[in-house]
């Protein structure tokens, strides 16, 4: 038997994604677990129920080795820096600047810089030390570029785009060009750290590509955000996190996307806050290892609603309108040898669009430990290719509240569901 399983599986997602944020420090950890032979004892705001399928979403031994021992409910405060999560900056000692045409704005030191104005074929363009912590204050900024990022962040530890309550908007009309060997491909592109923050809006626009494109770990703690972009809206290499926020996403790829080819145990989306409002032609959501959320408002609208490996949710308010999958695991990340969808709390509404669809579907194994989840379906409410198991909340198929979790329900409900032969219940 399997041991460690459920330890294991959060120690990943919560340890490597360190700018996870989750709910606060007082409160139960519904990511702890122990695993005997045959039952584990899960902890969720609701209490503890028993798990009958002890073992599922474990990670593989590589994994197992690599992961932290971390495994207890960290707060915000914990996670983010006191500076991620102030939502002004610290100006009296900035510098201001101010856009121009067909110019680069070269920042190459730490420090605060108040930037404003209007201009085309302008770049902002961060190239600090490796330890320098670089804040761009958005106070006001209209870039229009035709091939090259409004914001284009080369080196620095860490940087910070914050807006003031001044609307600012970026965008990019054209093809991008490359920067040398580097193919630059989002109105917002960095090789380092991001993180967004503030009071006022930041409209980005990107015709051909993607919004914003980080190549390590992006995090959102406050701030309004209008993305419309051809690919996607929001991507990283490492970790997307977000506690804060409202995002207003049009995509004709993914909403948020996160992966990371070299790194299996990267491409984490942690979400603790916020307000999504997402329309995306491809997933709204997808982390190709974990997605986790904690909290927060989504209202998705997309091909599926959230996409991983392993998709964990422990609450929130999530409506999801999808036309192939609602929530999907899938073998996206050689991190767990068995794809997992586990719900603890939260509310869940699903409504999917007619054809060959699933409201949940996991190419592994589906665990429901509390929460509730409502789900229209024509076709399918749940398709499960491993185990499944109902220990609390409740769910509703169809207008009808069901006391197991069915392998497929056609149409209307009754109690328990229609069951069909895929997966093989």
């Amino acid at each position: 038997m399997l041991k460690k399983t459920y330890a294991i599986i959060i120690s990943l997602a919560l340890a490597i994604a360190m700018a996870g944020c989750s709910q606060s420090s007082s409160s139960t950890d519904a990511n702890t677990a122990t695993s005997s032979t045959t039952t584990s004892s899960v902890q969720t705001s609701k209490g503890t129920v028993t798990n009958a399928n002890a073992g599922i979403g474990e990670a593989t031994s590589s994994t197992e080795d690599s992961s932290s021992e971390q495994n207890s409910t960290k707060s915000d405060s914990d996670r983010f820096t006191e500076r991620d999560l102030q939502q002004t900056a610290d100006t009296s000692n900035a510098k201001q600047l101010t856009v121009s045409d067909n110019s680069t704005i070269d920042i190459t030191s730490e420090g605060v810089y108040v930037i404003s104005g209007t201009a085309s074929n302008c770049t902002i363009k961060v190239n600090a030390g490796s330890e320098d912590k670089v804040q761009l204050v958005l106070d006001g900024v209209n870039i229009i570029n035709d091939d090259f990022p409004a914001i284009y962040v080369l080196s620095a530890d860490k940087c910070f785009v914050t807006t003031t309550e001044k609307e600012n908007s970026l965008s990019v009309t054209g093809e991008f060009k490359s920067d040398g060997e580097t193919n630059t491909d989002a109105v917002i592109f960095s090789k380092d750290d991001l993180v967004f923050n503030g009071k006022g809006t930041l409209k980005i626009v990107s015709k051909n590509d993607n919004g914003i494109s980080g190549k390590d770990d992006i995090k959102f703690t406050g701030g309004t955000y209008e993305i419309t972009s051809a690919n996607d809206s929001v991507e990283a290499n490492d970790t997307i996190s977000i506690c804060g926020g409202t995002f207003n996403i049009t995509s004709g790829k993914d909403g948020l996307h996160c992966e990371n080819d070299d790194n299996a145990t990267q491409g984490i989306i942690y979400i603790s806050g916020g307000t999504f409002n997402i329309n995306a032609s491809g997933d709204a959501i997808q982390g190709n290892t974990n997605v986790q959320v904690d909290g927060g408002t989504l209202n998705l609208k997309a091909g599926e609603g959230i996409e991983s490996t392993y998709v964990l949710i422990n609450g929130g308010t999530i409506n999801i309108q999808a036309t192939d999958d609602g929530i999907n695991a899938a073998n996206k990340s050689s991190a767990y040898s068995t794809p997992n969808i586990e719900i603890n709390d939260g509310e869940v509404t699903i409504s999917m669009g007619q054809g060959d669809t699933d409201a949940i579907d996991s190419n592994g194994n589906i665990t429901v430990n509390g929460g509730k989840i409502d789900i229209t379906a024509g076709t399918s409410s749940f398709d499960c290719d491993g185990k499944a198991a109902y220990n609390g909340g409740t769910i509703i198929i169809n207008g009808t509240q069901v006391d197991s979790i069915p392998q497929s329900m056609m149409g209307g409900g009754g109690k328990g569901g229609m069951r069909s032969g895929r997966g093989g219940f």
